[in-house]
C-alpha cells in the first residue's frame, strides 16, 4: 500500500456485536494510523439488545478524539446505521465496513490505493474476491446484482459489499430514501445518476466467527424488494423527484453529531 489519506472517518454499523466490538476497533486502532494522518472511529449502535452499546460508550471514553459512538434507541436497520454513520462522518474520505469482522480494516488501503489513481474516482466500491457466506445469501446476491443492473442499469459486481470509500464532496446533494437492505444500492444509484465517477477494487471477505448474520432474513429481503420497486415506480413516474427523495447524506462537519 502507498497512497494515504490526510484525514478519514471510518465508521461501522453494530447491531448485537458485542463478541466484535473490542477486537475491530483494536484492529482499527492499530491500522488507521498507517492509511491517514487523521482519522476517527465511528461505532453505530442499532438498538443492540446485548452490551454493545455500553462497550461503544467505554472505548469512546478509553479513546477520547478517536473513537465516538452513535446509538439507535430502537433497532431501525442496516441502511439507517449506515445513514447515522455518513451523518457524524466529519473528514474529507468517508469509509465504511461491517461490525461483523467479515473484511479487514488493512484492506481499506486497496481502496485508497485505487482512489488515488490517476482516473480520481469519485467512489471505490469493493468487491469480495470470494464470498465467505451461506449459498442462500450468494444467491439473493447474484439475483439482486442481475435486477440492479437490468432495472438501473448499475455495473457494479457487488453492490452490497461492505467495504467502500467515499469523498466526501462526492456524497454533496445526495439523498437517499431507504432505511434498509437497499441503501447500498439507492445511493450507488443516484451517485451514478449524478455524475460521480465509481471504480471497484477486489477485497477478501472472511467467515464471520461471532455473532450472527440478519441479511438473509425473510422481513429484511422483503424490505429491500419494497425499496427497490417504489424507487423503480418513481423513476418511470419523474426520475427528477425521484432520484432527490430522501435525507441528505451528509451531516455538519463542526460539533458533536449527538446520537440518532
Amino acid at each position: 500500500m502507498t497512497a494515504r489519506l490526510a484525514t478519514l472517518s471510518w465508521f461501522f454499523p453494530a447491531h448485537n456485536e458485542e463478541a466484535n466490538l473490542d477486537g475491530l476497533v483494536s484492529e482499527a486502532l492499530e491500522v488507521l494510523p498507517t492509511l491517514a494522518d487523521t482519522f476517527e472511529i465511528i461505532v453505530v449502535d442499532d438498538g443492540s439488545g446485548d452490551a454493545t452499546g455500553r462497550m461503544a460508550d467505554e472505548l469512546t471514553a478509553a479513546h477520547p478524539g478517536i473513537v465516538r459512538a452513535v446509538h439507535h434507541p430502537t433497532n431501525l436497520g442496516y441502511g439507517a446505521a449506515l445513514r447515522s454513520g455518513f451523518r457524524a462522518a466529519r473528514h474529507d474520505h468517508v469509509a465504511f465496513t461491517d461490525g461483523d469482522r467479515q473484511f479487514r480494516v488493512v484492506d481499506i488501503g486497496r481502496l485508497i490505493d485505487r482512489m488515488a489513481a490517476d482516473d480520481r474516482p469519485d467512489v471505490v466500491v469493493g468487491y469480495r474476491i470470494k464470498r465467505a457466506d451461506p449459498l442462500v445469501r450468494t444467491l439473493y446476491a447474484r439475483a439482486y446484482r442481475l435486477a440492479n443492473r437490468i432495472f438501473f442499469g448499475l455495473k457494479v459486481r457487488d453492490v452490497d459489499c461492505a467495504c467502500k470509500l467515499f469523498r466526501r464532496e462526492s456524497l454533496a446533494g445526495i439523498a437517499v430514501d431507504s432505511g434498509g437492505a437497499f441503501f447500498s444500492a439507492e445511493l450507488l444509484i443516484k451517485l451514478h445518476a449524478a455524475g460521480r465517477s465509481i471504480a471497484e477494487v477486489g477485497v477478501p471477505h472472511h467467515p464471520r466467527t461471532a455473532g450472527s448474520a440478519t441479511g438473509a432474513k425473510p422481513s429484511v429481503v422483503l424490505r429491500a424488494v419494497r425499496d427497490f420497486w417504489w424507487l423503480r415506480l418513481r423513476m418511470w413516474v419523474n426520475a427528477g423527484r425521484a432520484l432527490g427523495r430522501g435525507e441528505p447524506i451528509l451531516g455538519e462537519r463542526s460539533g458533536d453529531p449527538g446520537s440518532s
